[in-house]
């Protein structure tokens, strides 16, 4: 197998043009290869810059989950921070665990955020929401969003061979107009909901509930429900928000 490193944008479309698969981290895909046998071309976005940005505003696809700190908002370091192993860690991308995996830790973090996705693909590169990213898996290049007010990941205690466990993150935004917006999503099971309700400093953090509760959002299972009450009132309740 030849391992290609683009440097460039251009470079890696060249190298998807011609065949080469995306390999990120290998941590998905190197036991199908070992069974199924490995592709003639690989290629890692480890020497692209735009793939490995870590900003306020900005993380790039090839970038390992280890190194996502404190430059990103909290939604998304607590995101990283809680998959898998310090080994896995060190290792998986942020691609691979958005597009690649089914568990999506990291998913439910950028829908608060809003991000948007520039992702790559034989005929080019260009930007689209996380729901195209998802359906239609392309090359993740990097994801941008605008920096929330305030912004809090949970994930609950998981079985050993039993389902996913339930994730919940929640950000504030101040949208372009002025106005306030409480962002929600939930990965229950491997199911990923996401939805919204108004808010302004000072309202009451059970009226932002309750609009949440008219949602998709609030259509979960109760104790799923609970949990999602209790962490977005915890946030609302922080005094950078209030």
């Amino acid at each position: 197998m030849q391992l290609r490193l683009p440097t460039s944008v251009s470079e890696a479309q060249g190298c998807l043009a011609e065949g080469a698969v995306p390999i990120g981290g290998a941590t998905l895909v190197w036991a199908t290869w070992q069974r199924d046998g490995f592709p003639e071309q690989a290629m890692s976005l480890r020497g692209l810059p735009e793939a490995n940005v870590v900003e306020r505003d900005a993380l790039g696809g090839a970038v390992v989950l280890h190194r996502v700190d404190d430059r990103v908002p909290e939604v998304l370091r607590l995101a990283a921070s809680s998959v898998g192993t310090g080994a896995v860690r060190r290792t998986a991308t942020v691609g691979g665990n958005v597009v690649g995996s089914t568990l999506r830790c990291l998913l439910p973090a950028a829908l608060v955020l809003d991000a948007r996705a520039r992702v790559l693909t034989p005929d080019g590169a260009y930007e689209t929401d996380l729901a195209e990213l998802v359906a239609k898996r392309p090359l993740l290049l990097s994801l941008h969003w605008r920096e929330p007010v305030a912004s809090a990941y949970l994930k609950l205690e998981g079985d050993a061979g039993g389902p996913p466990p339930l994730v919940v993150a929640a950000a504030v935004h101040t949208d372009t107009d002025g106005s306030n917006r409480m962002r929600v999503a939930v990965r229950d099971g491997y199911e990923v909901l996401a939805d919204s309700a108004a808010y302004d400093p000072g309202t009451e953090a059970e009226q932002v509930v309750q609009a949440l509760a008219r949602t998709d959002v609030g259509a979960l299972h109760p104790m799923a429900w609970d949990v999602v009450r209790r962490h977005v009132t915890d946030l609302l309740d922080r005094p950078t928000v209030r």
